[in-house]
């Protein structure tokens, strides 16, 4: 086992003793903040770890990589990767019993930036995810009518067809894009702020604050709510969708493996960037979350527990949207034969019913044979299922176009939309708790609100400020920033912050110190599986994902998809580069994180050598004034 431990003189005074510990448990209990019970603080990890991109990007990387085999990487990395890491932010707040910053800067001085960039990734990826569930409550309200206003297209202004851009496109497309964002062709083109969608995202802040606004004491009481009722609905869908026609079609393409994939990089690549993401590491809220804890709580137990949740959660989620993904292309696939149907009958003037998908191939070859010169004049569609089921749409697609268009097919689409939409404002809103706990707490380490300041004002100036910064998402252009803000925001840093936090656990406080602590805490030391993942293979797991994931992104020309529907190939959505001065931004978001670690350390060593200057030069001025003074008094 690797035992190099670096110097790190002073820490004794910097952390409490365990025999101290279990006093300031005691002393805190009237002035810190603390758990009602132990499933509060379950259900309410579960929901910061359980989020939207276990809806829809999950689903979609399965798709991408071949299936069920996606999942065999995903599994050894959430048990490589993700659950030592969780286990190890969970361990470290419990024993320091603080916020990131607070956490970091007390194991060494130079460390406080981790918990800086942690904060500020938690604000910047708050910003843009609070805008999605403004778009979940947009749909939500637009449910409660029948029927649904992205089943049919509109009727353009002489009422003689329908809206051009939505007949060419289609009825979900044309709501989403045009209805809901009202897009404009590049993020150059910013337009004016949409105001249904300004309600929406004053609705999701002012939700939020409510939630939050005295930190645990409040969303403690909320994830009873918003934490479990994800799985109902579910459940309900799962059930709901086992009951149509051609679900199975679905689940079966998800769980066949296409084992050939296996040996693809990029899916190893993406399988443990999504066992990262997944578990919402590195943001620093879950650090605050088991500060609250009692210090002889099971850390050990409550990082198995939830990751175990957490893998079966994308997968159950996967199974469901696969579910009605499968009816939706059976829906296709027999309207695509339906029309092919209807111009070979109307060709040959045939009676209605005489030609079947099981027949249609048979009747294609007699009336070729008997009536050649009509038969090649006909245009018949391409109707291939499995085409369908790869038909899939990564992230805010997949919710809002595919998932949208399936309910439209269903009995009683509006209660099905409703509850979808209630879902998705559940997951959001629990993750939101995590991220705003990222904010506040280490807001209120820096010093850089007054103590004096009640909790609810903190929570309030946050919200606040988020809601006016996110303007930008309610533009014409929103779309595309919120695309490039979830591109570059949440990866890079997220990854970066978690390394220097195991490196920082292991080899600046010390990895017997820190076996030590979990023995004082939970009774036992960590088992060999904790001390290799802690010690070489989580760490090595992460900075072959950085240097893979650099070299792609490094060889890998920017795009971005715009919906333009002046483009040739029109609706199929068109990729363009990215402007000149989009890259600042990308600097902005994914360089200041990351460059706020080194930076601060940089800080804090030249300010300690100046203050060792600066203590040496008053020692000598000091000395020198005795002796003169003396001297002065011994010659008088």
């Amino acid at each position: 086992m690797v035992k190099l431990q670096l110097p790190n003189p002073g820490l004794d005074n910097r952390i409490p003793s365990h025999v101290e510990l279990e006093t300031i448990e005691k002393e805190e209990a009237d002035t810190r903040p603390k758990w009602d019970n132990k499933a509060q603080y379950m259900l309410t990890c579960i929901g910061f770890c359980v989020g939207l991109g276990n809806v829809w990007r999950f689903p979609y990387l399965c798709q991408s990589h071949g299936g069920g085999a996606f999942m065999i990487p995903f599994l050894i990395l959430l048990v490589l990767e993700g659950i030592p890491l969780l286990h190890l932010e969970f361990a470290i707040g419990q024993r320091l019993r603080k916020g990131s910053v607070g956490v970091w800067s007390s194991i060494h001085p130079t460390l406080k930036g981790v918990g800086i960039a942690a904060m500020l990734v938690s604000f910047l990826v708050g910003l843009y995810y609070n805008t999605i569930i403004a778009w979940v409550m947009w749909y939500f309200f637009n449910s409660f009518q029948e029927p649904l206003p992205w089943s049919d297209c509109p009727l353009n202004a002489n009422r003689t067809g329908y809206v051009e851009e939505c007949a060419k496109s289609s009825p979900v497309d044309y709501f989403w894009y045009r209805e809901t964002l009202n897009i404009s062709t590049s993020i150059d083109d910013s337009g004016t702020i949409q105001w249904w969608l300004l309600l929406c995202l004053t609705c999701a802040w002012g939700v939020l604050y409510v939630c939050t606004i005295r930190g645990i004491e409040t969303t403690g009481k909320a994830v009873y709510v918003t934490s479990t009722l994800p799985y109902v609905v579910l459940t309900i869908f799962l059930i709901r969708g086992l009951t149509l026609k051609g679900s199975v079609n679905g689940i079966v393409y998800l769980f066949t493996p296409n084992v050939t994939e296996l040996a693809n990089p990029v899916t190893w690549l993406d399988a443990g960037a999504q066992v990262f993401y997944s578990f919402s590491l590195a943001f620093g809220g879950l650090i605050s979350f088991s500060s609250y804890n009692s210090i002889h709580n099971n850390c050990e137990k409550d990082a198995v527990i939830i990751s175990i949740i957490n893998g079966f959660t994308s997968i159950y989620a996967a199974t469901v949207i696969y579910s009605i993904i499968g009816f939706r292309a059976t829906e296709r696939y027999d309207d695509c034969f339906g029309r092919n149907i209807l111009t070979l009958t109307n060709a040959f003037d045939l009676p209605e019913g005489n030609v079947t998908q099981e027949n249609f191939e048979q009747m294609q070859k007699w009336f070729n044979m008997t009536d050649p010169v009509t038969f090649v004049g006909l245009k018949f569609e391409t109707c291939n299922l499995e085409s369908f089921l790869t038909d899939g749409v990564e992230g805010t697609g997949l919710a809002f176009i595919v998932f949208t268009e399936a309910i439209t097919k269903m009995p009683v689409s509006p209660l099905w939309s409703i509850l979808f939409f209630i879902m998705l404002f559940c997951l959001g809103l629990s993750s939101m708790f995590g991220n705003m706990e990222g904010v506040l707490v280490p807001l209120q380490d820096l010093n850089i609100v007054p103590k004096k300041w009640p909790k609810e004002l903190v929570t309030g100036l946050i919200c606040a400020g988020s809601y006016l910064l996110a303007f930008i998402f309610v533009l014409n252009s929103g779309n595309y920033w919120l695309a490039l803000f979830d591109s570059f925001a949440g990866s890079i840093p997220l990854l970066i912050i978690a390394f220097c936090e195991m490196f920082s656990v292991v080899y600046i406080y010390g990895i017997d110190r820190f076996n030590k602590d979990i023995e004082f805490m939970i009774g036992h030391k960590p088992n060999i599986f904790w001390q290799a993942t802690w010690r070489v293979i989580s760490p090595l797991i992460m900075l072959v994902i950085f240097f893979f994931y650099f070299v792609v992104k490094v060889n890998q020309e920017l795009l971005y998809i715009i919906w333009d529907p002046n483009y040739d190939q029109f609706p199929k959505s068109e990729r363009v580069g990215y402007p000149d001065w989009v890259y600042a931004i990308i600097v902005i978001l994914a360089g200041v994180p990351c460059l706020v670690i080194p930076g601060f350390a940089i800080y804090k060593v030249i300010r300690n050598c100046c203050q060792e200057q600066d203590g040496r030069e008053g020692l000598v001025i000091s000395v020198s004034e005795l002796s003169v003074n003396g001297d002065l008094k011994n010659h008088a």
